[in-house]
């Protein structure tokens, strides 16, 4: 008989890194296990409790926990780390308190320690008492290691990396065709709220002077959390020929705009876990340009993976458009670098492999 494994993950709709990661890994493990599954998953991308529907969404999904949880030999979680979020883990720990050493988090982010427990200790408290009875924490990096190391021993501590989806990884052919273009490509792939930095490379961008500008083209694709924001963003671009918003892109366009683009650009300022939109850039042979997030520099080296901004952003962003003109031929080693390591580090079948070997 199949092991059972009740799975509380966000699943898309909508699509943010965390939800696409649950669902990828969702259909892979579907394939070796029975699964009940609650979808924990939010219709904006605001943290925290955003109204009265998000309440009784809530009371549902605590509902079916305590329906499916039954003799499932593996809880899986994927925990928050907004205020509200977490008191919302913290009544699935109380509702399964019975096979707390059968449960197995995942966190996808790194700011929860610093953000929420740091400044709530009755929060702490209450966590702690809950995680060191579980069987293990997920973390993508290093950097989150402190996270968890005064709930658990370091053997319950695993360390598992984010991974690109196959069909995004390209080759070494095209790769070098692609820098073969005068045209210099930029691209943000990412939900476009203002903590993610799109704001901050469009400011940076139109900064530039007209002959620099002559280099580039600044591309956007993803989804705005309300019409408001996407209203003014489209005000400001509808007169730039060189800037263009695609919206909300399927696989098949996401594909294309990364195997086409040189550079890909994401400022945030997010406390970020390890964004997949950054794996998938080095998959598809970009440049990438980030902020030094330490979730971020689990997986990236500066100069080596590409350059990271730090302070004025803005500025710092808009002088390195300037001076990667001057080093138009070290782009396209960072590039293969970035392709190559990828290929070897970031796999979802490398993925699956280490999350399915905390289920045995």
């Amino acid at each position: 008989m199949l092991k059972k494994i009740l799975f509380i993950a966000p699943i898309p709709p909508p699509i943010t890194g965390q939800s696409l990661i649950s669902k990828l890994l969702l259909d892979e493990i579907n394939k070796n296990y029975t699964i009940e599954v609650v979808n924990i998953r939010k219709d904006s991308f605001q943290e925290g409790i955003t109204g009265l529907k998000r309440i009784f969404q809530i009371i549902y999904i605590l509902f079916e926990i305590f329906k499916k949880k039954g003799e499932t030999d593996n809880i899986y979680i994927t925990i928050s780390e907004s205020f509200a979020g977490n008191l919302k883990d913290l009544l699935i720990y109380l509702i399964c308190s019975n096979k707390l050493n059968k449960i197995i988090i995942h966190l996808h982010g790194g700011s929860i320690k610093k953000l929420l427990w740091d400044k709530h200790p009755f929060l702490y408290k209450l966590n702690k008492f809950f995680i060191k009875r579980f069987k293990y924490a997920i973390i993508s990096g290093y950097s989150h290691n402190s996270i968890f190391n005064e709930f658990l021993p370091l053997k319950k501590i695993v360390i598992i990396p984010n991974f690109a989806q196959d069909y995004i990884f390209t080759n070494n052919y095209e790769i070098e065709n692609k820098f073969k273009h005068q045209k210099i490509k930029i691209l943000y792939i990412s939900n476009l709220i203002p903590q993610k930095g799109y704001l901050i490379l469009l400011k940076a961008f139109l900064l530039l002077p007209k002959n620099y500008r002559n280099n580039f083209e600044l591309q956007f694709a993803g989804a705005f959390d309300n019409e408001l924001d996407k209203n003014f963003f489209n005000n400001i671009i509808n007169q730039e020929e060189d800037i263009i918003y695609f919206g909300v892109v399927n696989n098949d366009i996401k594909k294309s705009l990364l195997n086409k683009a040189q550079i890909f650009c994401l400022p945030t300022t997010f406390l970020e876990g390890q964004p997949i939109s950054i794996l998938e850039a080095f998959a598809s042979g970009c440049v990438v340009i980030t902020t030094p997030q330490p979730g971020i520099l689990d997986i990236f080296e500066e100069f080596k993976n590409g350059y990271l901004i730090r302070k004025d952003l803005i500025q710092e962003l808009h002088d390195t458009f300037i001076n990667i003109l001057k080093k138009r031929k070290e782009l396209f080693k960072i590039a293969i670098n970035n392709y190559e390591t990828s290929n070897i580090e970031y796999r979802i079948t490398t993925y699956t492999k280490k999350i399915e070997n905390l289920f045995l």
